[in-house]
């Protein structure tokens, strides 16, 4: 198959690094394929030294009306057959590179919201997904469930979650102790971590009013929050991070994941909103249990009482006392905790990048089969 993936993020976050490993497996069963994102943006830099072919939507080009054009002359030049896009936007530009042509559309949706007001009384989301795509993605039940609350034909929605790649063995107690020592911490301390975009709907406000609340219960608590910092989350949280001192580390972007995963005892996701929750399956992956929020599709990831704790959302989505309670119980059992952390790394085979691969592949075939 000729294949074009469609992505407008400038930033590299979780779904731009899942189009990398869906078009990398794809790569592998012999896909030619074409990579359309932002001029500069982190996933051009990365596709490109991949070896893929990109096509650069140049950012001064008022609604990329040039580059629609440019694109749909390469589309129809290649007879490319499958256009995947992987955000909105992307959806929006895929369908104009295509219109009137045979080329089937796919669309994944990995957000939680929902138009509102006029939008959801006109039916945007059904009327969108009808005219612009022939197929769907939703990386949990519980994306499917929203979109077809919003109008959307179930039939159009395969479930598909977000693959990861699990590692074949784990760090050894010399990577923890180096990445730990780094951040300044020993074996002594219990180190909670967690990975993301510094976005109010990732929680780390709440994450960071959570170790305040365990300065007493839980001393030697600490964490680490992996991920750029923007100057206006950062004036956000400043005060928050006056108050919790040495025992939270803000350390930036992270490049080697697995190091990081090493130096944990407990991974959290207090998500306010989360589609699937990748970064969790990763850390689950790394032998890591989860204390995660009951909201989204977290629960299809973290199995309650056997791979990790989910907190209640109320009185809101993972609050900081029900963190630092979940936390504070983690801490208390190391044998368990151990346990979790072993079942979770089961749990996370079952969301790996080879089945995502397989079962976006099935989608497209199915869909050109269908003439």
């Amino acid at each position: 198959m000729k294949i074009v993936h469609v992505d407008t993020g400038k930033e590299m976050r979780g779904g731009q690094h899942q189009i990398l490993l869906l078009a990398d497996g794809l790569r592998q069963r012999g896909h030619e394929q074409l990579i359309v994102c932002p001029d500069g943006s982190p996933l051009e830099e990365r596709a490109r030294r991949s070896g893929f072919r990109v096509f650069a939507m140049l950012t001064h080009d008022p609604g990329h009306a040039h580059g629609i054009l440019q694109l749909r002359q390469q589309l129809n030049a290649e007879h490319f057959e499958i256009l995947h896009a992987h955000d909105g936007r992307g959806q929006t530009i895929a369908y104009l590179a295509t219109a009137g042509s045979r080329a089937r559309r796919v669309a994944t949706r990995r957000v939680t919201f929902l138009p509102r007001g006029l939008a959801s009384r006109l039916g945007i989301h059904r009327l969108k997904y009808d005219l612009t795509c022939d197929g769907i993605v939703a990386i949990s039940q519980f994306v499917r469930r929203l979109l077809v609350s919003a109008g959307v034909p179930e039939g159009k929605i395969d479930v598909i979650p977000d693959g990861i790649a699990t590692p074949d063995g784990l760090p050894g107690s010399d990577v923890r102790a180096r990445a730990r020592a780094q951040w300044g911490f020993g074996e002594q301390e219990f180190v909670v971590g967690h990975v993301g975009a510094f976005t109010p709907e990732k929680g780390q406000e709440t994450a960071i009013a959570a170790m305040i609340l365990l300065a007493e219960k839980l001393p030697n608590a600490r964490l680490v929050l992996a991920g750029a910092v923007p100057a206006p989350a950062l004036g956000h949280l400043k005060v928050l991070l006056e108050r919790a001192g040495h025992r939270v580390r803000l350390v930036g972007y992270v490049e080697n994941l697995s190091e990081f995963f090493a130096s944990l005892d407990l991974y959290i996701m207090p998500s306010l909103a989360e589609g699937l929750g990748s970064s969790a399956l990763m850390a689950m992956a790394h032998g890591l249990a989860v204390v995660a929020s009951r909201v989204g599709g977290l629960p299809e990831v973290v199995e309650e009482g056997k791979t990790g704790w989910l907190v209640a959302p109320e009185p809101g989505p993972a609050s900081p006392a029900a963190l630092a309670g979940a936390i504070a119980g983690a801490a208390s059992d190391r044998q368990r905790l151990r346990e979790f952390g072993a079942n979770a790394r089961e749990r996370a085979r079952r969301f790996s990048s080879d089945i995502m691969v397989a079962r976006t592949e099935a989608l497209y075939k199915r869909l050109l089969a269908r003439g």
